[in-house]
C-alpha cells in the first residue's frame, strides 16, 4: 500500500512533513499544560504552609512573662483572634459576697457629691482668703458623710462601712481625698474662727470683721480727697482694729481669713495712704535706747570732776610743819 505524503512548506522556504509538525504542536501543548499544572499545585501548597505557620505561631505574650510560661498557653485572656482595636476591661460585677451593699455605694456616691462641692468652694477663695467664711458649711457636710463611712456603729442591714471602703485596698483612695481636703481646713486654722459644732463664726470672727468693715468703709470714704484725710480720720478706727488683732494673736484665735485681711489692711494704711501709726511700746524703747547711749559720757564726765577736784587740795607734809614750829619758839626765845 502506498503511503502518500504531504509536504508542509514554512515560511522560511523549509519543507516539512505535516505528521510531524502535527506531532511537534502535541508536544508543545503538553508541555504548556504540565507547566500550569505544576505552577498551581505550588501556590496551593504555599498557601498551605503559610496558613499552618500562622495558626502553629502563638501570639507574642507579655514581657513579664517567659516564652515557655504555661500562662501564654492555658490563660483564657491572651487569645490570638483577639483584634488589637478592641479593649479589655474588667467584669462589670463580682460575686455577691464580694461587692459593697446599697447602703454604702449610696454613702461613697454622697461622699463624691460633697466632696465636689468643697472642692468648688475652696476654688474661689482662694484669693482673697476666705477658706473658713465661705466653706465651712460645705466642710460640715463632707464631715458628717465622712464619719458615717468611717464609723464603727452598723447601718441598715448591719452593715459597717469602714472595711469595705476605707481598707478594702492598699490605695485608700477614700480616706486620700478625705485627708488631703481636711489638711487644707487644718493648716488654715479655720477651728479658731468657726463654732465647735462647724455650723458658724464665733463671736471674736464676727466682732473682728465688723472693726475690719468699719475700718474699710473709712478708707473708702476719704481715699477720694487728699490722702492726709484718711490718716487723720481713719486713725481711731484702725488703731482699734490693730489692738484687737494684737489681742487675738497673743490669745491664737486667729484663722487664715483674718491674717489675711489684716495683712491687706495694713498695706493700705502703710503704702496705699502713706500713713504711720507709732505703737506705744516703742516710746519706752526709745527712752531706754537715748540713755544707754549717753551713760558713757556721762561716766567720763563724772570722772573728769572728780579727778579735778583731787588736784586742788594742797598737801603739807609734817616734816615742814614740824620744822616751822621749832622757828617759831626761836624767835621767841631770843
Amino acid at each position: 500500500m502506498e503511503t502518500r505524503k504531504s509536504w508542509v512548506v514554512w515560511s522560511d522556504g523549509r519543507k516539512q512533513s505535516s505528521f510531524l509538525a502535527m506531532s511537534l504542536h502535541r508536544n508543545d501543548l503538553v508541555f504548556v499544560l504540565i507547566s500550569v499544572s505544576i505552577h498551581a499545585f505550588g501556590v496551593i501548597n504555599a498557601v498551605d504552609v503559610t496558613a499552618s505557620v500562622s495558626a502553629a505561631k502563638p501570639q507574642q505574650a507579655p514581657s513579664y512573662l517567659s516564652p515557655g510560661s504555661s500562662a501564654v498557653v492555658s490563660s483564657p485572656v491572651f487569645k490570638p483572634a483577639v483584634d488589637s482595636a478592641l479593649s479589655i476591661g474588667l467584669l462589670s460585677s463580682f460575686p455577691e459576697d464580694l461587692e459593697i451593699s446599697e447602703y454604702c455605694t449610696g454613702l461613697l456616691r454622697l461622699f463624691g457629691q460633697r466632696y465636689v462641692t468643697y472642692v468648688d468652694c475652696l476654688v474661689p477663695a482662694a484669693r482673697p482668703v476666705k477658706v473658713c467664711q465661705d466653706c465651712f458649711a460645705a466642710y460640715h457636710s463632707l464631715f458628717e458623710v465622712f464619719q458615717n463611712i468611717s464609723s464603727d456603729q452598723m447601718g441598715p442591714g448591719n452593715v459597717s462601712c469602714r472595711d469595705s471602703i476605707l481598707r478594702s485596698d492598699r490605695l485608700m483612695l477614700v480616706f486620700l481625698l478625705y485627708s488631703n481636703l481636711d489638711t487644707i481646713w487644718q493648716k488654715s486654722n479655720c477651728q479658731q474662727c468657726i463654732t465647735k459644732d462647724l455650723k458658724g463664726q464665733n463671736n471674736d470672727t464676727l466682732y473682728f470683721l465688723t472693726l475690719l468693715n468699719q475700718t474699710i468703709t473709712c478708707f473708702e470714704k476719704y481715699k477720694q480727697g487728699n490722702l492726709t484725710e484718711v490718716c487723720k480720720n481713719c486713725e481711731v478706727t484702725y488703731k482699734g482694729l490693730n489692738e484687737l488683732y494684737s489681742g487675738m494673736e497673743k490669745n491664737n484665735t486667729l484663722c487664715i481669713d483674718l491674717e489675711d485681711a489684716m495683712n491687706m489692711t495694713r498695706k493700705l494704711w502703710s503704702k496705699t495712704f502713706a500713713c504711720s501709726n507709732p505703737r506705744a511700746e516703742t516710746v519706752p524703747v526709745i527712752a531706754v535706747s537715748s540713755f544707754m547711749l549717753f551713760l558713757p559720757i556721762i561716766f567720763y564726765l563724772s570722772s573728769f570732776l572728780h579727778s579735778e577736784q583731787k588736784k586742788r587740795k594742797l598737801i603739807h607734809p609734817k616734816r615742814a610743819k614740824s620744822y616751822t614750829s621749832l622757828m617759831n619758839i626761836q624767835d621767841k626765845q631770843s
